[in-house]
């Protein structure tokens, strides 16, 4: 596949190129210092319809795009979820994975690669950067490239806006803010509202053990919470049974359960809060995202020991009925007093919607600043 004499595009179709489509990322931003390297083993699985439950309701392609020399100057995915389609009623094919030199002729060939590729499967809007799901890392970085990324979030340098301003019909479609929160002591009046929430509506904190997780169902509980709280959310897909236990996989059993909040309302799950110690500087760490030779052993000592003055807050979630109720009073007081008794200064929050306007008004009742922003665009093909 070709776009012009001097960029060839070229469809992923050996795990040779896959690995090369991985590995853009880490030869483009070695030098960045606010870039964190993903897991390369999480980055290959993710990509791949044999690791990924994922693919049992997406579709996906992916290209990569080199110069007249045979060298790789950018790369995108092509995703249709046709789960999400039939939910929000939208014929779109989602780009992902985007990442480029700055060159123009670079980023339009890859865009209308995309573009292409959802036409002829009937696509009548392209949107992105988006994954397969919500869980997947969305939007590309508009404001805070100075600030220090995450595992979990996309880091772009600044020129990459230009370049979708440069291709033209692109509009902001949706923004998700980020804050980073100084932890201190549970103030007198939290404590005070969480005490009152649990007496008068007979709500519970509940610390869940591995056993009750993993082989009481809990786990995947969290997870069809999830289904339920997001469900009205931006371009969210349903979880699948099999995404939940891939999920179930990757998160609950490693989480540390000091850090995995519960709200019960007798025996039912009503809302819940999952954190992980920042893997932040242990990826820096890392040769290129690898746990060989020594990675492994800065991830252990953030995970295990928590060496590491920060915390993210991946997730959560409360039932529509107990948000007026202050279930998520009782998720934050408990998420605060562990910790302080880790001895974490920060907290990341993990990207919310602009338009979430009951979740980011929770930060306003803490020391937090909203330090990030990630947008999201489309346009109509």
């Amino acid at each position: 596949m070709t776009h012009s004499e001097s960029i060839r595009i070229e469809r992923v179709t050996t795990r040779k190129q896959l690995k090369e489509f991985v590995q853009f990322y880490y030869d483009l931003y070695r030098s960045c210092p606010q870039a964190v390297p993903f897991l390369y083993s999480e980055e290959m699985d993710t990509l791949r319809r044999d690791k990924n439950p994922s693919f049992e309701c997406c579709e996906a392609d992916y290209f990569l795009a080199r110069s007249a020399d045979g060298r790789v100057v950018g790369r995108v995915a092509a995703i249709i979820n046709r789960r999400a389609n039939e939910q929000w009623q939208r014929r779109q094919v989602r780009f992902g994975w985007f990442d480029f030199v700055d060159d123009t002729q670079v980023s339009r060939a890859l865009l209308d690669t995309v573009a292409q590729w959802g036409r002829e499967r009937g696509m009548t809007e392209i949107a992105g950067p988006l994954g397969f799901i919500d869980t997947d890392r969305e939007g590309m970085l508009v404001e805070g490239f100075d600030e220090l990324a995450t595992m979990y979030i996309n880091y772009n340098y600044p020129y990459y806006e230009h370049h979708i301003a440069a291709y033209q019909g692109f509009e902001k479609d949706n923004d998700y803010l980020e804050y980073r929160i100084t932890v201190h002591e549970v103030t007198e009046k939290m404590a005070k509202s969480a005490e009152l929430v649990k007496r008068r509506y007979g709500l519970r904190v509940h610390k869940f053990t591995r056993n009750e997780l993993l082989h009481k169902n809990y786990g995947r509980e969290v997870f069809r919470l999830l289904n339920a709280t997001y469900k009205d959310l931006y371009g969210f897909s349903q979880l699948s049974e099999r995404q939940i236990d891939h999920l179930v996989n990757s998160y609950i059993k490693i989480a540390d359960l000091n850090l995995v909040t519960a709200v019960m309302d007798g025996d039912s799950m009503v809302a819940f809060g999952i954190t992980f110690p920042s893997f932040t500087n242990a990826l820096q760490h890392t040769r290129d995202g690898r746990l060989w030779p020594f990675g492994w052993w800065h991830l252990l000592r953030a995970l295990k020991w928590h060496k590491t003055d920060t915390f993210d807050l991946l997730l959560v979630g409360v039932l529509p009925q107990y948000r007026q109720k202050g279930a998520n009073v009782l998720i934050f007081d408990d998420i605060i007093r562990q910790a302080n008794n880790y001895g974490f200064s920060w907290a990341e929050a993990m990207p919310q919607m602009e338009t979430n306007k009951g979740v980011n008004s929770l930060w306003h009742h803490l020391d937090a600043r909203q330090h990030r922003r990630h947008r999201v665009f489309s346009k109509t093909l």
